[in-house]
């Protein structure tokens, strides 16, 4: 089964982060030129939270809230769901449905590794999938 260190391995480790000050318009901003979907709050003591879309969407938008004038730290995740680099990506995927959540960072020894998405562990089980049904095919076909 493929771990989360095989699929970081294979993504890239690039962590985008955002401070705590910054305004939420400056975190969509680079949400949006990174094409990602959350971004882990990173102050002098490490990861504090995580600002995803959801939270602009539930915190921002609904209650009329200018993205120009909100600090990152007044609508970011705070308890944030994080995984471990040995887990396997359906261990990650039962936690992220358990828990209600399409990001997860990845921890180890209390330092941020990387982060992936529902959308990464999908894209990687399919094609885990994919391949073993081309072996079998093969397999079959061969005999």
């Amino acid at each position: 089964m493929t771990t989360i260190q095989q699929l970081l391995d294979h993504k890239g480790q690039q962590i985008w982060s955002v401070g705590p000050d910054a305004s939420v318009y400056e975190a969509l901003a680079l949400m949006a030129e990174r094409q990602i979907g959350a971004l882990p709050v990173i102050d002098e003591t490490g990861m504090i939270g995580l600002i995803s879309e959801r939270d602009y969407a539930r915190n921002v938008v609904l209650k009329g809230i200018s993205s120009h004038a909100t600090c990152v730290r007044d609508i970011m995740t705070q308890r944030v769901v994080c995984a471990h680099p040995d887990q396997t990506l359906e261990e990650a995927m039962a936690l992220m449905t358990e828990k209600r959540v399409r990001h997860l960072p990845v921890i180890t020894e209390n330092e941020l590794v990387g982060l992936v998405s529902i959308g990464d562990l999908i894209k990687s089980i399919v094609s885990e999938h994919k391949f073993i049904i081309e072996q079998l095919e093969h397999y079959i076909s061969s005999g």
